[in-house]
């Protein structure tokens, strides 16, 4: 009876108002996977565990796991960097979304002479989903996919809560402000923002209505003080209808 009980408690679904503990196993290699991402050059396994704020042998198992999933490898000097695991991952992510918007970024980017990229609103932030850079220009700036920024700050960020009322936004935005700019930019389809990630840019972004999912934003970053922003926001709206036409 004991074991049958025990059992239950395990396997069975959680009574009404319960939930499980967290796993602090798998949340901490889900932490090291993001200290590797956002290094800029492989890490030694002493600041790895550093990082993680973990005892070496507590490391050691964590990376051992990972590496056997290829989710991280080893240099011939021991450090570890992200491994080819996760690029497989992350190709099933927003699947079809990438599928249908990589070809307008492929355009967009090289049409405008600048970065195009996709945002994915997540909890606080916007995530970069897939981006293309120009082909022929030396001068574009780099996004690179998994860079992050506030929901609220930014021309993605905008784009995705134009999508939404105010009240709306106030129940899902889990206490993001809601900003103002968002009401032009659904009355013209896209929105702007400068020197607001990062100082002396600009970005132009579009939202993307995801069919049963959380809105998006197809957008471009630039450093010029040239641009026809109403021409390159209407370009990325255009865009942006046609990848909802292939997610309908």
């Amino acid at each position: 009876m004991v074991r049958m009980k025990a059992s239950s408690d395990v396997n069975g679904p959680q009574e009404a108002g319960t939930q499980a503990p967290p796993s602090q196993t798998l949340s901490r290699g889900i932490r090291a996977l993001e200290i590797l991402a956002a290094a800029e050059r492989p890490l030694s396994i002493a600041e790895l565990t550093e990082a993680l704020g973990v005892h070496r042998s507590v490391a050691y198992r964590i990376l051992r796991t990972l590496e056997d999933h290829s989710l991280l490898v080893r240099d011939d000097s021991g450090r570890v960097q992200p491994g080819p695991g996760l690029s497989v991952l992350a190709s099933g992510v927003s699947r079809n979304l990438q599928t249908a918007a990589l070809p307008e970024l492929t355009q967009l980017a090289n049409t405008l002479h600048m970065t195009a990229f996709v945002a994915v609103w997540d909890h606080q932030e916007c995530v970069t989903l897939v981006t293309v850079e120009p082909r022929h220009s030396g001068a574009a700036l780099a996004q690179h996919p998994g860079s992050r920024h506030p929901v609220s700050t930014g021309a993605p960020g905008i784009a995705i809560q134009s999508t939404m009322t105010e009240e709306r936004w106030q129940q899902v935005g889990a206490g993001n402000p809601y900003r103002p700019e968002a009401h032009e930019a659904r009355r013209l389809g896209y929105a702007t923002s400068h020197d607001e990630v990062i100082a002396g840019l600009s970005s132009i972004a579009s939202p993307i209505r995801v069919p049963g999912g959380r809105p998006a934003a197809i957008a471009v970053v630039y450093i010029r003080l040239d641009q026809d922003a109403d021409a390159v926001g209407k370009a990325l709206a255009a865009s942006a209808a046609r990848i909802e036409s292939q997610l309908a």
